[in-house]
């Protein structure tokens, strides 16, 4: 693995103000005429052979005046603030499954440093786990099914989530596969937690509780024989009092 790096881009010589726009830079453009500011190579990894990683540091976009910002006026417009960033060129060598790409991955990098290379094309591809784990927890798991009213609530619910997805991930190997017609089966690979929460209850049978079993009881002496059954007593209303000629408990009347 190596990585070398070119300091940024001259100003520009003479009196006078710096340009904020620099020179074009065209994604379309030859990889021999565009010379990076830094380059990673791996040489060889498990599912891409090679990887050729190359960055341009300091990079901006130029706003023009369509969509969200065709509403803005020329005073706003001239006052928009430019934000930098790194451009990435990720090529690789061959996909997982065995074709060869016919285009390089272009990234953008936003932040204050500049990014780790090997850390921003590993990331990257990790984003189908993140989006579908996202997508597993509000469908399946019921993240966004709840109605809470304070972000506390909120904290101790996505925890209480991250917690039932865990179990989902320990249980690969214990859940069977209970597979749809429609579905591709999976030999040798474990199974998706979508799967697995499919077959999650069946899991009890097997795993057993650590609670002791019940012990037996029999019924209680119950009433003893000739002896009658006497309901509770029952007190009588106010109204039913006045009825029957029973005066009421005399109120007590504050003196002044």
């Amino acid at each position: 693995m190596s990585s070398t790096t070119a300091g940024p881009p001259p100003r520009k010589p003479g009196p006078g103000r710096n340009g904020i726009h620099g020179q074009r830079f065209a994604l379309a453009t030859a990889m021999n005429l565009r010379r990076p500011d830094q380059l990673l190579i791996v040489p060889d990894t498990t599912n891409y052979g090679r990887v050729e990683v190359r960055a341009w540091h300091r990079m901006h976009q130029r706003v023009a005046r369509s969509g969200y910002f065709a509403r803005l006026g020329d005073e706003l417009f001239t006052h928009l603030p430019i934000i930098e960033g790194t451009v990435l060129e990720v090529r690789v060598e061959r996909l997982p499954d065995g074709r060869s790409p016919h285009r390089a991955m272009w990234l953008w990098h936003s932040g204050p440093h500049a990014p780790d290379l090997d850390v921003c094309w590993r990331a990257y591809l990790r984003r189908f786990d993140m989006e579908h784990t996202f997508k597993l927890m509000k469908s399946q798991l019921g993240w966004t099914a709840a109605r809470l009213r304070h972000p506390e609530q909120a904290i101790r619910w996505t925890w209480l989530l991250i917690a039932a997805y865990a179990q989902l991930r320990l249980a690969r190997d214990l859940a069977t596969d209970l597979r749809r017609p429609w579905e591709r089966p999976r030999p040798g690979k474990p199974l998706t937690p979508y799967r697995v929460r499919r077959a999650f209850r069946h899991l009890r049978d097997r795993l057993g509780t650590p609670a002791r079993l019940p012990k037996t009881s029999h019924p209680g002496p119950g009433r003893p024989p000739g002896g009658r059954n006497t309901p509770a007593p029952r007190h009588r209303l106010g109204s039913e009092l006045r009825k029957s000629g029973i005066p009421a408990k005399p109120s007590r009347k504050k003196k002044c």
